[in-house]
């Protein structure tokens, strides 16, 4: 297949996909695993979110690299156990080099956590995150042609920092709902194009 769009790779495996997605290993996997992929429950909302958050700035690959050590720091991304977090909780993390050692975005997880709790009487993060899908997703031909925010994303953004949310501007709301298929971005010679069941491919 010599006719790919910009972005769009012929794999070793015979499979189209995006080109952050196309070498071997990690980045694979993750593509071709996860994400675009919905996810079920707080915790798993609360870890995307905050990951995304942590992301600012630095290469997926490095959160992807260090997403066990978050994990475990973080325990596993369950918001009683984090809102619980303590000064003397932000100082050792800020000694653990296995994670991103960034004091503003290891408190925001801190307080973002509680803001989670706190929208439990609302249905939750969940149905909040998902109440922001749009009407239609982007059909991207090319690696060019991905947004890398939307209206809906904006919106999201505003509507989590009114909730005491940190470090979730447009774009890394537009990231999370990438990453959970609220949208899909897959561009659309990929094999995984359609792969979330939200949005025909």
């Amino acid at each position: 297949m010599t006719d790919l769009p910009d972005g769009a790779v012929l794999c070793d495996d015979g499979l189209v996909r995006t080109v952050w997605g196309a070498a071997p290993g990690m980045m694979r996997d993750y593509y071709d695993t996860e994400w675009g992929l919905p996810v079920s429950g707080e915790s798993a909302h609360f870890e995307r979110l905050s990951l995304e958050g942590f992301q600012a700035g630095l290469s997926w690959a490095t959160i992807l690299r260090k997403r066990p050590a978050f994990r475990e720091v973080f325990h596993g991304f369950d918001a009683d156990a984090v809102a619980r977090f303590t000064g003397a909780d932000v100082e050792r993390l800020l000694d653990d080099a296995r994670i991103v050692r960034n004091r503003a975005k290891i408190e925001a997880t801190i307080t973002n956590a509680q803001a989670t709790i706190a929208m439990r009487d609302e249905g939750g993060l969940e149905t909040f995150l998902w109440s922001f899908q749009p009407e239609d997703t982007p059909r991207p031909s090319t690696i060019a042609d991905v947004p890398t925010t939307s209206p809906e994303s904006k919106a999201l953004s505003k509507a989590l920092r009114k909730k005491g949310f940190r470090f979730v501007g447009p774009t890394t709301t537009y990231a999370l709902m990438e990453a959970l298929g609220i949208v899909d971005t897959h561009v659309m010679a990929s094999y995984r194009r359609g792969s979330s069941g939200v949005w025909p491919s």
